[in-house]
């Protein structure tokens, strides 16, 4: 069996994940965020005009006809029953503007908002975005969108043929929403601040507070739980709480994490942590044979000298085959890692599907110390 390009390069990453002994060290802003610091999602209804013949149908649509019948009257225009029913226009389409308000935004910065179809309109390209009021989840209106927008797609064709890129229902109008509102939102109320750890694990959150309390002595921060840190601002930062957070997001903190190996079979990615272990344990795969050993040298001295033999540090060898129409057994010594599986089993060309295979077993056996995760 030939090793492809692509599997060899994906298993020699894989192995090289094992090759470091150490935790990294990452910034505390990379790793926790302030409690309540965030963003907030804002959505709107409004209408795309300036299509050309790609918008929506008015018959089947009817609540852009609707929307069109109100905009109008808004404009001091009025149209009895039988007109709005003859509408027949097709350059108008009925859309959902979506968009972030990003916190401690102010009145008069702009944020970029995305525009979506939601009738049986062709296609957006060309089209102005109407004025739109963007709420929030409490009904309020934080942002105001309007502008030409950005399809990066197109579509064209007749009847019995249609070329298409992308998709052409859909596009961005970049700073196209006005702040009208902000989000209130206080720092260090009460002389405190909360960080929340990306990822919740009790020994990140103890080295975070060891650093934070090196840094600006003791009391400073305390654990909470695996993911929370509660930090009492220093007095001497009572008036300069930026210059505070500044200083603890700019601090180098050694993470952990639990040991574990992430699968997804539909593609044939494998990551694995490098704290994974193995017991004893004996796996068959197909046709694929493995054995990883180890063997004490010793080095037998002159015999003239009367020394007494010495021994070096164990070697490891690995010894791999592929049998055709067999089935063989793959003998492991208690605290393996799976490092070394993928080694050996790169070296007879052993796809990542067969290690996903492999790893599977493994852990159905009890045999992994470590979490397995299937997507």
């Amino acid at each position: 069996m030939k090793t492809s390009t692509l599997t060899g390069i994906i298993l020699t990453l894989v192995i090289q994940l094992f090759l470091v002994q150490t935790s990294p060290a990452a910034r505390i802003k990379d790793i926790a965020k302030i409690n309540g610091v965030r963003s907030n999602q804002l959505i709107g209804y409004g209408l795309v005009t300036g299509l050309s013949g790609t918008g929506d149908d008015m018959k089947n649509s009817l609540f852009t006809l609707q929307s069109i019948n109100n905009m109008m009257m808004r404009n001091g225009i009025t149209l009895n029953a039988t007109q709005i029913s003859n509408i027949k226009i097709k350059n108008v389409a009925a859309v959902m503007v979506t968009a972030d308000l990003p916190p401690f935004a102010k009145p008069g910065s702009t944020i970029d908002v995305e525009v979506s179809s939601i009738g049986d309109a062709k296609s957006l390209a060309g089209g102005t975005l109407i004025m739109t009021p963007l709420k929030g989840i409490d009904h309020q209106v934080y942002a105001i969108a309007q502008g030409a927008l950005t399809i990066g797609a197109f579509s064209f064709g007749g009847k019995t043929a249609k070329v298409q890129k992308n998709h052409p229902t859909a596009g961005r109008i970049a700073n196209g929403a006005l702040i009208e509102n902000t989000v209130p939102f206080a720092i260090g109320e009460n002389g405190t601040i909360t960080y929340q750890l990306e990822n919740a694990d009790f020994t990140t959150a103890d080295h975070m507070s060891k650093a934070i309390n090196a840094a600006f002595g003791p009391q400073t921060a305390l654990p909470v739980d695996s993911g929370t840190v509660k930090i009492t601002i220093p007095k001497a930062f009572q008036s300069k709480v930026v210059d505070f957070i500044a200083g603890i997001e700019s601090l180098n903190v050694e993470t952990d994490s639990i040991a574990r190996v992430v699968v997804d079979e539909r593609t044939g990615t494998i990551v694995m942590g490098k704290d994974v272990k193995l017991s004893t344990v004996a796996v068959s795969h197909g046709n694929l044979s493995l054995v990883i050993n180890e063997t004490p040298a010793v080095i037998q001295p002159n015999p003239l000298l009367n020394a007494p033999p010495l021994v070096t540090p164990p070697q490891t060898t690995t010894t791999s085959v592929e049998e055709g129409g067999q089935l063989t057994v793959l003998n492991m010594p208690k605290g393996v890692s799976l490092g070394d599986i993928a080694n050996a089993l790169n070296s007879i060309g052993a796809t990542p599907r067969d290690l996903i295979a492999i790893f599977q077993a493994i852990k159905a056996s009890g045999a992994m110390q470590g979490e397995l995760i299937v997507l």
